[in-house]
C-alpha cells in the first residue's frame, strides 16, 4: 500500500498531496518517512527555476543516488545532499551561521518541490546537479504551484513548508 505526505506552504494555507515512490527510491523515502513531520524556512530556486525547497540538516543516514534526474517535471519531490562547503558561496544568500552549524551535523538536506516544467539541475558552482526524486504530487498542484509562484514574485520572508505524514 502506498504512503503518502502533506506539503504545506504554512503562512499561504496551501497544501498539497504527495505519493511516496517506495519502489523507485526506498532508501530515500524510509529517511523521510522516519523524519516527518518536518518544518523549516522555504526558498525558491534561483537555478533549477521552478522549485521551492527547505533546507535541514542531514536525516539520518543518507540514502545515497537513486531514483535521480536533472530534468525534474511538475509534482516531483527531490532530496538532495550537500555538505557545508556546496553552499558556501555568498551568492546563495543563506545565513552563514545556519550553513556551518548544519555542515557540523553531518551535512544539508534540501527537500525541494518542483512546481513547472522546463526545470535544469545545474549550478554554476557545482556543475550538475542529481536529485533523488521520491514522491508525486497527485493532488492539489494547480494551487500549490500558484502559491509557489507567490513565493517567487511576492517573497519567501517568514514561509515555512511543512511535509508531514498524511492518510492513504
Amino acid at each position: 500500500m502506498s504512503r503518502f505526505l502533506t506539503l504545506t506552504l504554512d503562512t499561504r494555507g496551501v497544501t498539497c498531496r504527495a505519493r511516496l515512490l517506495e519502489e523507485e527510491a526506498p532508501r530515500t523515502c524510509a529517511v523521510v518517512w522516519a523524519a516527518l513531520p518536518l518544518t523549516a524556512a522555504v526558498f525558491h530556486g534561483k537555478y533549477a527555476r521552478n522549485e521551492i525547497y527547505s533546507l535541514v540538516p542531514r536525516l539520518g543516514e543518507d540514502p545515497g543516488k537513486e531514483n535521480t534526474t536533472v530534468t525534474p517535471i511538475p509534482g516531483d519531490l527531490c532530496w538532495f545532499t550537500f555538505d557545508g562547503a556546496d553552499l558556501g558561496n555568498p551568492a546563495y544568500g543563506y545565513e552563514a551561521e545556519r550553513e556551518h552549524r548544519a555542515a557540523g551535523e553531518g551535512g544539508i538536506v534540501d527537500l525541494a518541490l518542483f512546481y513547472g516544467r522546463n526545470n535544469l539541475l545545474i549550478n554554476g558552482d557545482q556543475g550538475w546537479v542529481p536529485g533523488n526524486v521520491f514522491g508525486e504530487v497527485v493532488d492539489g498542484l494547480p494551487e500549490m504551484a500558484q502559491a509557489c509562484q507567490d513565493v517567487w514574485m511576492g517573497g519567501a520572508r517568514g514561509e515555512t513548508m511543512t511535509l508531514a505524514r498524511a492518510q492513504a
